[in-house]
Parts: C-alpha cells; sequence; structure tokens
C-alpha cells in the first residue's frame, strides 16, 4: 500500500471513530462558532440556527463591527456546517448595508422549493432604537427579505418589504429572532414585534406568505406587552407564540391562535418559565416542545427545557451553561438530536456565540 492510500485509510478511520464518538456524547458536545473580535468584528451577537433540507447547518448571527451596542455598523453574517456542527466554515457576510444595521436574523425553509426565506430589519447605523421609538428621529425599522437557493451558500440582495408587512403608526420593528416555521398547510409565519408611535406600546405580530415567500402580509399582532418571540404550530393546527415580556417581569408572555396567525388569544404568563427579560428559543421537535433561555432573573444560566403536552408544563430542563448567557437559537438535527446556537461568556454573555449538540431526551428527563 502507497504512503498516500495509507494515509487516505487513516483519515477514513479518524474522521469514522470521531463520528462514533460525536454521536454518542452523553452530554452536549460544545463548539465555539464565533467569537467576540474574530474577522474585523469586535463582538457577535443574536444567533439564528437552521438545519436545511440537505442536513447543512446555518449558524446565523449579527457581525457588530465597532462594539457591543445594538446600532452601529452591523452586518448579518453566517458560517455553514456539513458535519453536524463538528466544523464549520469560514465566515460568511449575507448582508452588509455599509454603516447601518441591518440584522435579526429568522429563516425558514420552504418545503416545496427548498428556498430558504431569511427576513432582517434595518435601521441606519447611527440611530438608537430609544431615538426611533421616541420619534427624536425621522428613521424608523424597516424590514427586509433575501433568500438562498443553493443550500445558504450564497444570498440575494435584501429588499425591502417594509410596504406590506408594517402599519404606518409603527415606529421600532423587529423580526425574530430566532427562527420561524412553516405550517402543514405550506403557509410560512415569521414572529415578529413592534413598537407603536405615540403610546410607545410593544406587541408580538406575525407576517405571513402563502406563496412559497414570493409575497408577504401582515398576520395578526397580540395585545400589548409582549416583544422578541417565537413560534409553533400544535398538532391540531393550533399555533403557540411565546414572547419576551416587555413589561419588564420575569416570566414569558404566551398567546395562542387557531386560524393561521390571522388573530391572537389573550396575553397568558407562563409563570414555569423565568426570563431576565430576554429573548428566547422554542421549537416543536417529534412530538414534544424545546425551550431554551437564561433560566434566571439575570442574564445567566443557559436552559433548554421540554414540554410533554405542547406548553402546558415544562420540565426542569437542564443547564448548557452555567454562567453569563443570553439570546439563544434550537434546531432539530435529524431525527434524535438538536442543536443549540446560544450567547455565552466567562465574565459576560457577548464574549462568544457557542454551539451544542445533544440528544432529544437530554433535557427531556
Amino acid at each position: 500500500m502507497s504512503n498516500l492510500s495509507r494515509r487516505r485509510v487513516v483519515g477514513v478511520l479518524a474522521g469514522a471513530s470521531a463520528a462514533r464518538l460525536f454521536a454518542r456524547q452523553a452530554e452536549p458536545w460544545r463548539t465555539t462558532v464565533f467569537g467576540a473580535g474574530d474577522d474585523g468584528y469586535h463582538t457577535f451577537r443574536i444567533p439564528a440556527l437552521l438545519e436545511t433540507r440537505r442536513r447543512t447547518l446555518l449558524a446565523f448571527c449579527e457581525g457588530r463591527r465597532h462594539s457591543a451596542g445594538d446600532s452601529g455598523d452591523i452586518d448579518l453574517v453566517m458560517k455553514r456546517s456539513q458535519d453536524g456542527g463538528r466544523t464549520w466554515s469560514a465566515l460568511q457576510v449575507v448582508a452588509d448595508l455599509g454603516a447601518d444595521t441591518i440584522g435579526n436574523p429568522c429563516p425558514v425553509q420552504d418545503r416545496a422549493t427548498g428556498r430558504i426565506l431569511l427576513p432582517l430589519t434595518h435601521n441606519p447605523g447611527g440611530v438608537a432604537e430609544r431615538q426611533i421609538i421616541n420619534r427624536e428621529v425621522e428613521a424608523r425599522r424597516t424590514v427586509y427579505m433575501c433568500h438562498s437557493d443553493d443550500d445558504g451558500r450564497s444570498w440575494t440582495s435584501p429588499r425591502a418589504i417594509a410596504a406590506a408587512v408594517t402599519e404606518p403608526t409603527w415606529t421600532w420593528y423587529a423580526t425574530g429572532p430566532g427562527v420561524g416555521i412553516q405550517l402543514r398547510s405550506g403557509r410560512l409565519v415569521i414572529p415578529c414585534d413592534h413598537v407603536e408611535e405615540g403610546t410607545k406600546a410593544h406587541s408580538s405580530h406575525v407576517i405571513l406568505s402563502d406563496d412559497g415567500g414570493a409575497n408577504w402580509r401582515l398576520g395578526g399582532s397580540t395585545a400589548e406587552g409582549a416583544n422578541e418571540c417565537q413560534v409553533v404550530e400544535l398538532p391540531g393546527g393550533e399555533l403557540l407564540l411565546n414572547m419576551r415580556n416587555a413589561g419588564r417581569k420575569n416570566e414569558r408572555i404566551t398567546s395562542r391562535s387557531t386560524d393561521g396567525g390571522v388573530t391572537w388569544s389573550s396575553l397568558q404568563w407562563d409563570h414555569q418559565l423565568v426570563e431576565p427579560v430576554c429573548q428566547a428559543s422554542l421549537i416543536r421537535a417529534g412530538r414534544l416542545l424545546y425551550f431554551s433561555n437564561p433560566a434566571s432573573t439575570r442574564r445567566e444560566k443557559m436552559t433548554v427545557r421540554a414540554s410533554p403536552d405542547w406548553g402546558r408544563t415544562w420540565t426542569e430542563g437542564r443547564m448548557l451553561h452555567e454562567g453569563p448567557s443570553a439570546y439563544s437559537c434550537l434546531a432539530p438535527i435529524g431525527s434524535k438530536e438538536l442543536g443549540c446556537l446560544y450567547e455565552c461568556g466567562e465574565k459576560g454573555p457577548y464574549e462568544r456565540i457557542a454551539f451544542a449538540r445533544f440528544e432529544r431526551r437530554w433535557p427531556a428527563r
């Protein structure tokens, strides 16, 4: 056997061995995907995770050029993994509007076409959220959409869709962040939130598409008191919206829809799901719902929980990271595992965006 052949055999055996070890991890397998200071970015924030039909993992986030702040020169960036998260590609810039801010990723893939839709929100980089809400400036937060037809390798330039999905009295607007969903009917649903001019009231809402993302329209809004949100479809077709508490109380808020997101029920407070007033992730995988957030009144203790009864009750869950942590995004990986992309650190929650992979039963015990 030649030296080249030997190296190839060794490489195949090593790869197979690594795959077996990866698959048999009892505890979550973890790695850093985005680290503060990498690739010319001061900080990475606002993760979103999607497994495509081709089993590729796409990890999105905001690349913040000069600071960890929510305004300024912020690009939407991405990495791909074709081995279940063991290794990740070089950083790819999906959207860069110069010195402006573009972010809040909330991707979804259409089953019929394979197209991956990526809604984003934009505002001038020199304008802060507070200024937009208080109407100290003319600028408003606007909505854009881009897509990929090649499994996330390339993306269209962002196109404005704000006219179709925004009320004229809305000032601030956010898509997700996290992921959108596709209903059994084929409808695409993107969870969002907004602020009403004058009252400055925060509410969650959804935007809808019934033609694979070619056209979008505004769905229903909840009562005021909630903002960043995620949505799932339950077995009977009911939608469950899980929301950040805009009233600065340390528990999550939910609402339900029986008409595909056109209208929403009154707000309900979920006393089981403690939060530090922070974004959280909610997905459906098989017969369970899964939820991740900093399970504390501070941004710490990133925890994954499961619900066996469609959000009525939750397991105690298990902690991915005991220290500082903040935003997260869960995704099914194959039929037996989950992935979580989450902000964490040792001294602060925005030092890195990590990826963890684990069996579905791990947080369901």
